[in-house]
């Protein structure tokens, strides 16, 4: 199956939460169903209540398994799946029924990219705990992504505000085990991964802040140890395998001087600090990369926003930054292996 346009996979979300109408919604732009071929991955059901609410009726090509994926220029191609037995899960709610919806989802995309069906996936906001209840056994969806396709080594979350790129070293852990997972290996991984993403993207020498992980990156020592001990040697490696990463830097104020443009990406130590000031300087057009795996996964830095689910007033900028980017991503590497 040959195409000169990326062929990406459309995922709904939580069947509960934003994610469908923000997916109809993004699915309904002309500009996008261009841009790619489109497999979009969901249960009938909850395609059918997305349209409603958002008042649109798409241009579909239904097919029953992956066996049957074909595309057709400007139109959908819809793989349906009866995951909710035709019931609407009651919206606002973590429910078996959606977490497993959403779940056999993300399983279906990653066969179809195993398959090279596919060259990316975009996936409208889930949610974590209602993917816990539908199957989800891993921290979170990217180790389940790795696990899947098999991917040793460092992955990360980037995520990506304006020009502005964070990862971190550790994601979706309790807080109390955040310090005991801070090494120079780690840390030298954070570094590395979006170092060589950042150069993939065109930035010839990122420039680096590395955070610290106490109150003022611990105050010469006098509010931990772990800047000195830790943080800084590893720095120090960082640089010594060609990185330009500095640091550690005061917590509190790092993210003051990379919005100013004094740096390319900015190294947390853990979700919520980095996660925080990336929400506040542009929560609306946020995106989420999933980085270290061979295709792009991709989607919106907002969540499943149980609070406004079925209100139709999703803002959909986040996930179209994120298929964008997805498809840049996937273009480039579908360039790069027809040049190899």
């Amino acid at each position: 199956m040959k195409t000169q346009r990326p062929r990406l996979a459309v995922l709904l979300g939580d069947p509960a939460g934003v994610g469908p109408e923000m997916a109809v919604k993004l699915l309904a732009r002309e500009q996008n169903r261009h841009a790619a071929d489109l497999l979009v991955i969901t249960d009938p059901v909850m395609l059918a209540d997305a349209q409603r609410l958002v008042g649109v009726t798409l241009d579909t090509l239904t097919i029953e398994s992956l066996d049957d994926v074909r595309y057709e220029p400007g139109r959908l191609t819809v793989l349906a799946q009866n995951w909710l037995d035709g019931k609407s899960p009651p919206m606002g709610e973590c429910t078996v029924q959606a977490g497993h919806a959403s779940f056999q989802a993300l399983e279906t995309a990653l066969e179809a990219v195993k398959r090279g069906l596919c060259d990316g996936i975009v996936f409208a906001p889930l949610n974590k705990h209602s993917l816990r209840l539908g199957g989800l056994q891993e921290e979170d969806e990217l180790r389940h992504i790795q696990q899947r396709l098999q991917i040793p080594g460092f992955v990360c979350e980037f995520n990506i505000t304006g020009k502005l790129w964070t990862s971190r070293v550790t994601s979706h852990v309790p807080i109390r085990e955040v310090a005991d997972l801070i090494t120079q290996e780690t840390i030298c991984d954070a570094v590395k991964i979006i170092d060589t993403a950042l150069r993939q993207a065109g930035i010839e020498k990122p420039r680096i802040a590395v955070s610290g992980l106490n109150p003022h990156a611990g105050d010469g020592g006098s509010i931990g140890m772990e800047e000195i001990e830790v943080i800084a040697p590893a720095v120090e490696r960082a640089r010594a395998m060609g990185a330009d990463a500095r640091g550690p830097y005061s917590p509190d104020t790092i993210f003051i001087a990379a919005r100013r443009g004094d740096f390319d990406a900015v190294v947390s130590m853990f979700h919520d600090q980095g996660q925080i000031a990336m929400k506040l300087i542009g929560f609306e057009h946020g995106v989420t990369l999933h980085g270290g795996l061979p295709v792009p996964v991709v989607t919106s830095a907002s969540g499943s926003a149980f609070d406004i689910a079925g209100k139709g007033i999703a803002n959909i900028e986040g996930l179209q930054h994120a298929f964008d980017l997805c498809v840049r991503i996937a273009s480039s590497q579908q360039q790069q292996r027809q040049a190899a």
